[in-house]
């Protein structure tokens, strides 16, 4: 089963609880999951059954948007495959990500095929979904019973600052920690940080002085916008801003 449990109803899954065509880390390098995450996002549900479908090699498969992919991978309710060379792969992938080739060129020693048949994945490559849906449509047709190719593609994964690892991207990712200062009374409640245009969380709770720190493993620009929110106060600046000073209201 998938790390966490999520609830199948008939076509539909309901989960309730996070280039070129060819970081942080995982619990286990390249499991298909993503870093250990030092807090959720908000419970919320996704319908799979409304998501769009493309066919290859007779067999349809269903195309996740990136929004509730990242969502899956923040909780660890997904494991994740890349489609892709193995060049393009030790250059850049997905934090944790599994080297998944595309057939024909899936090596016999491929690490999914270690993976239950009732676990949730998601394939990726940069098409942005020709290989990844490939490679998901030979999946299902081997008997894997959820099975999604990632909509959007590698490329806008990277855009948006989400973890990354491999030897091009090692040196680009950069820690960034926000400090802030909350009325105690608050002590214990969640402090979140959002990405402004993308959904992108982090989190974290307001200790007993009302002081808050929110680390940000971050590829993209120190200019990228962002959104401090508190049970007292909403700001929003750009990472460069918001790192500057302590936040208050």
């Amino acid at each position: 089963m998938n790390r966490r449990q999520f609830l199948a109803v008939g076509s539909a899954a309901f989960v309730t609880t996070v280039v070129g065509c060819l970081g942080g880390s995982g619990g286990n390098e390249g499991d298909g999951y993503g870093p250990e995450p030092e807090s959720e996002p908000e419970e919320r549900s996704i319908d799979t059954s409304t998501y769009e479908t493309q066919t290859f090699d007779g067999v349809e498969v269903p195309l996740a948007p990136i929004d509730d992919v990242f969502y899956w991978y923040q909780r660890q309710e997904a494991r994740i495959a890349d489609a892709r060379g193995s060049d393009q792969y030790e250059k850049s992938h997905i934090a944790g990500a599994a080297l998944s080739t595309a057939p024909p060129y899936t090596p016999d020693d491929d690490p999914v095929a270690d993976w239950s048949k009732d676990e949730r994945i998601v394939t990726y490559c940069g098409c942005p979904h020709h290989l990844s849906g490939l490679r998901a449509g030979k999946l299902i047709d081997n008997g894997y019973e959820e099975v999604y190719a990632l909509d959007e593609g590698f490329t806008v994964w990277t855009n948006r600052g989400y973890p990354l690892e491999g030897a091009e991207v090692s040196s680009e990712q950069a820690t960034y920690e926000i400090h802030g200062q909350s009325d105690p009374a608050y002590a214990g409640e969640m402090v979140r940080l959002e990405q402004v245009d993308a959904e992108r969380l982090e989190a974290n709770q307001i200790a007993s002085d009302g002081t808050y720190t929110i680390t940000l493993h971050y590829a993209g620009s120190p200019a990228s916008r962002f959104r401090v929110k508190t049970p007292e106060y909403t700001t929003e600046g750009t990472l460069e801003e918001l790192t500057s000073d302590t936040v208050t209201a």
